[in-house]
Parts: structure tokens; sequence; C-alpha cells
């Protein structure tokens, strides 16, 4: 009887992981696809004549807080002045 306790744990604990590793894997898929169709979107923004290089600066800006990105200018400017740039 102990014996088909612990073996019918292990099938529980085996699906689980089962589980658990393949929902992984269909996220990593979809991750995937969302990256590609991002490239996409870059490729369309690039062949409109926009800067992917400027854009994706924007984008990183966007995710960021207004303080800490005025906070960022003022000290790079300051010190751009003081390299006289």
């Amino acid at each position: 009887m102990e014996d088909s306790v612990i073996d019918q744990s292990y099938r529980v604990t085996a699906e689980e992981l089962r589980q658990f590793i393949e929902r992984w894997e269909r996220l990593e898929a979809e991750k995937k696809d969302i990256a590609d169709q991002q490239k996409e979107v870059m490729a369309e923004a690039k062949g409109r004549g926009y800067d992917t290089k400027v854009l994706r600066k924007v984008i990183s800006l966007r995710k960021r807080d207004k303080d800490d990105i005025a906070e960022e200018e003022a000290v790079l400017e300051m010190y751009k002045q003081a390299l006289g740039m």
C-alpha cells in the first residue's frame, strides 16, 4: 500500500512539474512572437523614415517617472556644461 501511495504522489508531482514546464514553454513562444511583432513595427517605422534608435529611447523614457527623467537631464546638462559641450 505504501508503495502505491508513493507512486501516486510521484505521478501527481511529475504531472504538475510537466504542466509548469509546458506553461513556461508556451509563454516563451508567445514572448518570441511578440518580439517578432515588435521588430516588424520598428522595421515599418524605419521604412517610413523614422530613426528607430530615437524611437526606442522615447519608448524607454515613457516607462520612467517624469521626475527621474528631469533629474537625469539636469545632471546631464550640468556635466555637458562642465565639459564645454
